[in-house]
């Protein structure tokens, strides 16, 4: 049998035909995307699963032994109805087949094998309803060989309903029976100095191990290969951004009169981060630099001195905002803090896909001559039809709601435009390392003078059904003394149908809780209409469906205070600010993520009236939803927040679609636990870049970088 490599295409190591059911289930295409599909656990000949543990309504895996099997005819239909039980020792499980009596020469009693399929339940009795098996060869002519076998590790492998766990199984070992030299990416330093396996013996033993203890070594080798490949591959992304030239940017007039205007002191982070900002904008290569900080600590200053600098020399700075009220409140404040001296010279521009024909043309044609200096915008900035005259600047604002495409191809529209990325989502320093290695990171920690800050309590309607009319007195008081409130749902209708996309930004479920909501804005606006406490007050609703104009016009009215409350969906999450607003209701706050809680939170406590949180629940206690929403309660602190987000959620959620390239490229490691692993890459790639940059000496770590990233995966870590 020829040798495969790892580069291979599995239609020639497998079959066509296998090669296509893996593809339509995996995504997978070569060798070594089958290779990379890793067992999730081991199970043992002789060990067998507890049945009492197995979870109703989950697919599951495991080692039985047949107890009886009987065949009898159906009374209500034809055919006939197998049913085998199984058992543990202890507890049994029922596996049923209609019409398949040739299974009983297999199922005899005591005989050994591993089950899947997904548990369900017929009259309170657990049950497998035609599951997928394999019998373990322990026939009395094969018991010595049995015997030996018996604590060998069974690898079971993440499955389909069309491709079982030990198919899989049976494909990997077919594949690696015929698999050729790999060519080992780490250094062999690298390898020596932390006792790690050479890459052919890794593979070899995470699929077929001998024993358990050789398990974990093939891990902790295949792990340090994701790290080492991943931070290689951002390391030379910024390489690259650094070969390119850039337009220097040097302050003048514009940065020292907007300086002069300012009725405050910027804070020390807000001068530092600037000052760093103003050097990248001078230096020799673009900047890409990713700005995080609290909500309300200075993001948009810093940015919008950067503006300022850039447009020093005619040069253009284009703002991305994920909706189109935080695009139009940008604009509105953004003018404001220019004045009446700076906003016509620059001419802050807003440009949306919901404007009307006119008013877009007359924006693109000022952004597309240059007069707009500052342009301020949705996804409408990426269109094809919009042209600048020179953007030398990119800000992109709240960096979790785009994808690295859409971020690249606005960096498109200039030469080697300066990139600024701001998140008010504090981000773990391993997530930094990992998904964003190679921007330049700063943060800003102290927060300006003056604010009153916020008070966070938890309403457990679980255990205090009473408190949910509090809530709403609690609303009617604030708003007596002269504040107004936010009510934020997790949907705009709560009773419309599941399909119905009622959310303007996805909540989080966590398994096992229900799948919708009860409280949309709907409901809770026709609540309030017969509630005795607000026959008197305005109140109003805002989500993402309503038409643009009509979105923008009650929010100005709102931010003018001709509302008291504000009934809406996460578009006020972030970017709206009314200092004026006390009180932020969220109810069914176990629907949210850690940092969408604390978003929203941020949205009061803003000036010098002190901020009231209610995050309503009825999750009970000790539950991870409710896990979620006492974090929120007990810190206001953004960054142990994110830590807190990490652990519960995992990095799948939190480092989020848009970063496709990294997410689909780790497969054991784990940036909530392994950073220390990551960090160490990072070192060794640093030194292996600095020796040998064109990775010369290199061909296992240049190889694996085609292979594992992809030539996709690489342009999006190049989009990043």
């Amino acid at each position: 049998m020829p040798a495969f490599a790892l580069e291979s295409r599995l239609d020639g190591a497998v079959g066509g035909k296998t090669a296509t059911a893996l593809a339509k289930a995996f995504g997978m295409r070569t060798v070594g995307d089958l290779l990379a599909h890793y067992p999730r656990r081991y199970a043992r000949r002789g060990e067998l699963t507890p049945i009492s543990s197995l979870p109703v309504g989950e697919p599951v895996t495991i080692v039985a032994e047949v107890r009886r099997a009987s065949e009898r005819r159906m009374q209500n239909r034809k055919g006939s109805l197998l049913e085998v039980v199984i058992s543990d020792g202890q507890g049994e499980l029922s596996l049923t087949f209609f019409n398949q009596s040739w299974r009983l020469k297999d199922l005899q009693p005591g005989r050994r094998g591993v089950f899947a399929g997904k548990v369900g339940e017929y009259r309170g009795a657990k049950q497998l309803a035609h599951p997928d098996y394999e019998l373990f060869d322990d026939e009395e002519t094969a018991r010595l060989t049995a015997e030996a076998n018996a604590n060998l590790p069974i690898p079971i492998y993440p499955a389909t309903s069309s491709i079982a766990s030990w198919q899989l199984r049976k494909i990997v070992e077919l594949v690696l029976d015929g698999l050729g030299p790999v060519a080992d990416p780490l250094p062999e330093e690298l390898r020596r100095r932390d006792g790690l396996l050479d890459a052919r013996t890794a593979l070899e033993r995470i699929h077929r191990p001998d024993f358990e203890d050789q398990i974990e070594q093939a891990r902790s080798t295949l792990r340090m290969h994701e790290a080492f490949v991943l931070q290689v591959a951002l390391l030379q992304q910024r390489q690259f951004v650094r070969a390119l030239s850039a337009t220097r940017r040097m302050p003048g007039r514009l940065l020292a009169e907007f300086d002069e205007s300012l009725p405050f002191a910027r804070t020390p982070d807000q001068v530092s981060v600037g000052d760093q900002i103003s050097s990248d904008l001078v230096g020799d290569w673009p900047m890409n630099r990713l700005v995080q900080g609290e909500v309300g600590s200075g993001k948009t200053l810093v940015a919008l001195r950067a503006m300022l600098q850039v447009a020093e020399s005619g040069g253009q700075a284009a703002l991305i905002a994920p909706t189109e009220v935080l695009a139009g409140q940008h604009l509105r404040s953004i003018a404001r803090v220019l004045g009446p001296q700076l906003a016509p010279e620059l001419m802050p521009t807003l440009l949306t896909g919901q404007m009307p024909a006119a008013e877009r043309r007359k924006a693109a044609l000022r952004t597309a001559s240059g007069q707009a200096r500052i342009v301020i915008g949705t996804h409408a900035l990426l269109s094809e039809t919009t042209t600048f005259a020179d953007l030398g600047l990119v800000v992109v604002d709240e960096q979790h709601r785009f994808g690295v495409e859409q971020r690249e191809s606005l960096r498109a529209k200039g030469a080697a435009p300066h990139a600024l990325v701001l998140t008010a989502t504090p981000i773990p320093r391993t997530v930094a390392m990992t998904v964003f290695g190679d921007l330049d990171v700063s943060t800003i920690r102290t927060m300006p003078e003056g604010r009153a800050g916020i008070e966070t309590f938890v309403a457990p309607l679980a255990e205090k059904p009473g408190w949910f009319s509090r809530v709403w007195d609690r609303i009617a008081e604030e708003v007596s003394q002269g504040h107004q409130a936010f009510v934020v749902c997790a949907a705009i209708d709560a009773e419309a149908s599941v399909k119905d996309d009622t959310a303007d930004e996805p909540v989080a479920v966590v398994a096992g809780e229900a799948p919708r909501t009860r409280w949309g804005v709907a409901q809770v606006i026709d609540l309030l209409s017969r509630h005795p406490a607000f026959a008197d007050l305005r109140v109003a609703p805002l989500h993402g469906k309503m038409p643009s104009d009509e979105k923008d016009a009650i929010m100005q009215s709102f931010a003018r205070g001709d509302i008291d409350v504000l009934v809406a969906t996460t578009v006020v999450e972030v970017g709206v600010d009314v200092a004026n607003a006390s009180t932020m209701v969220i109810l069914e706050a176990d629907r949210f993520g850690v940092s969408q809680l604390h978003q929203l939170r941020g949205r009061v406590g803003r000036g010098a009236i002190a901020g009231l949180c209610l995050l309503v629940t009825e999750a009970p206690a000790g539950t991870p939803a409710r896990e979620r929403v006492d974090a929120v309660a007990s810190t206001l602190d953004g960054f142990a927040l994110a830590e807190v987000d990490l652990d519960l959620r995992g990095e799948g959620d939190v480092l989020g679609d848009a970063q496709s390239g990294v997410r689909s490229s780790l497969r054991l490691l784990r940036v909530v636990t392994d950073a220390d692993i990551i960090a160490a890459a990072r070192v060794a790639a640093e030194h292996v870049l600095d020796e040998d940059p064109a990775l010369k000496e290199h061909a296992g770590l240049a190889a694996a970088l085609e292979r594992r990233l992809g030539m996709e995966e690489r342009a999006a870590l190049a989009k990043n």
